[in-house]
């Protein structure tokens, strides 16, 4: 061993052990060199391995001392709550736990070496990862580095904007592409609007149940949320009028195209009736079009977008939900003073969403891939509700209720009366299948108890097939049945 290793290794066995205290001054490399009989470079480099790794310090005109060691960071909970400063009790006060937290039992070990998840977004095993590599590789070969530099830090890359007002005009909504904002999933979209328009305190009115990521975006804020009930035909607007009057909404957010988690479509006079609704009381809307694309059968209804008279709807869209969600691009549209200043404001919150993605997504939609990929998704997905819903109709009983949805990725179930979807959670997860309890899109959590959500479109006929049996078994011995 070379001898500036060998010291380095006594010296740290030394610190390690606890023979050389925190804040015991070294010998000085010459006097140490000295006395070991070696050079002065050789016990630098032993001191130099030490102070890298944060075992010793120089402090300058007086020597090289023990530094004192990083004590193990205390597992989650460990402290105290009084033990924290009190700035960060005044935030421990705010947090309550999620409603499953609470009254969710442990999860067993599960026995089956392949659950069936009824969750996420769309099928893995179909998503266009070639023509994105090729997407990706045509970019770079020809924009080279610039594909790799920020890029105009304003409102994203400009022919993917100019490429999603086309999109977009294929469902009848006509934009202009310095009304498009290009944002890291409509998650971005949404958290902006309400960085903008909302401040802690203020009311935000969604239907009930919504979509989860909303609510809890929502709490996080403090804002207070009012609901507004669904039916077969979408958020009750003959309902909203009295919120309107008693809580004085500052935004409304609803998903009118396959509805997250209902599934449902709000009809077209509803639509026409939310609008002038929400003109005449002078509170914004928050369209989030998520899978708008995914149809499988129904009339398509116009988009509060061109409804409303301009500047009176925030419309959201992704790529995330169709294409991958790890492709984290999605974007909305705007007019007025407030497209400048959701532009600034996603500018000082991350820059700029990636440009090489931005600019590989544009590649692939551009050349007409994204078309026959959304037509195609459409046929797999729709054999795939159906096959969900048939399972259902096969064997679960009779008083579960289901809706078919007319499009979209999820099937809202209502459990029979007595059941809770989270007293079924474990014995769901024993029997190997997995899906998203209704507490969790309620504004008031317990009234979702006896729902649940079923994505069908990440599995094929044969796992739901089996999924929705194993639920079967799980519900046969749930508390109530």
């Amino acid at each position: 061993m070379p001898l500036y290793r060998q010291i380095e290794t006594y010296l740290r066995r030394q610190i390690l052990d606890g023979v050389l205290a925190p804040e015991t001054k070294l010998p000085a490399s010459r006097q140490l060199a000295q006395e070991l009989g070696v050079s002065r470079i050789t016990v630098n480099n032993a001191y130099a391995i030490l102070e890298s790794e944060g075992l010793i310090y120089s402090k300058g005109g007086s020597g090289v001392y023990v530094l004192a060691r990083t004590t193990q960071p205390a597992e989650p909970g460990a402290i105290p709550p009084d033990s924290w400063p009190r700035w960060q009790q005044a935030i421990a006060q705010k947090v309550e736990l999620p409603y499953e937290v609470l009254h969710a039992s442990p999860r067993p070990a599960n026995r089956h070496p392949k659950p069936i998840r009824f969750t996420g977004v769309g099928d893995p095993r179909e998503y266009p990862i070639k023509d994105l590599m090729r997407a990706m590789h045509d970019v770079l070969q020809r924009n080279g580095a610039s594909a790799l530099e920020y890029g105009g830090l304003d409102k994203g890359y400009a022919p993917l904007r100019t490429t999603i007002t086309h999109v977009l005009a294929s469902q009848g909504i006509t934009v202009h592409p310095d009304q498009v904002l290009i944002t890291a999933g409509s998650q971005q979209g949404l958290a902006l609007v309400c960085q903008l328009l909302l401040k802690a305190g203020d009311t935000v009115l969604v239907e009930n149940p919504t979509y989860n990521l909303a609510l809890e975006l929502f709490r996080t804020l403090g804002l207070n949320i009012v609901g507004a009930p669904v039916d077969q035909e979408g958020m009750c607007v003959a309902a909203i009028e009295p919120i309107f009057q008693q809580h004085q909404p500052r935004l409304i957010y609803t998903i009118p195209n396959f509805q997250n988690p209902t599934g449902v479509c709000m009809s077209g006079e509803r639509r026409r009736a939310l609008a002038s609704l929400a003109d005449h009381y002078h509170v914004p809307i928050l369209e989030d079009d998520f899978v708008g694309d995914l149809r499988y059968e129904g009339r398509v209804q116009p988009a509060l977008k061109t409804l409303a008279l301009e500047g009176r709807v925030i419309y959201l869209g992704t790529f995330s939900k169709m294409l991958m969600p790890g492709l984290r691009i999605g974007f909305l549209v705007a007019e007025g003073p407030v497209f400048q200043r959701l532009a600034a404001l996603k500018r000082v919150s991350d820059l700029t969403t990636p440009p090489l993605m931005q600019r590989a997504l544009e590649s692939y939609v551009n050349v007409g891939q994204y078309h026959r990929y959304v037509q195609r998704s459409c046929r797999l997905y729709r054999q795939r509700r159906d096959a969900v819903l048939a399972a259902i109709k096969r064997h679960l009983p009779s008083t579960v209720q289901v809706e078919p949805p007319q499009g979209g990725l999820f099937v809202w179930v209502r459990l029979p009366d007595g059941v809770s979807s989270v007293a079924l959670l474990p014995l769901a997860a024993e029997a190997g299948v997995e899906y998203a309890p209704g507490v969790r899109f309620f504004v008031e959590p317990a009234q979702g108890e006896p729902y649940l959500r079923l994505n069908f479109a990440t599995l094929t006929p044969v796992e739901i097939e089996e999924g929705i049996r194993r639920l079967a078994a799980a519900l046969s011995r749930a508390p109530g049945t």
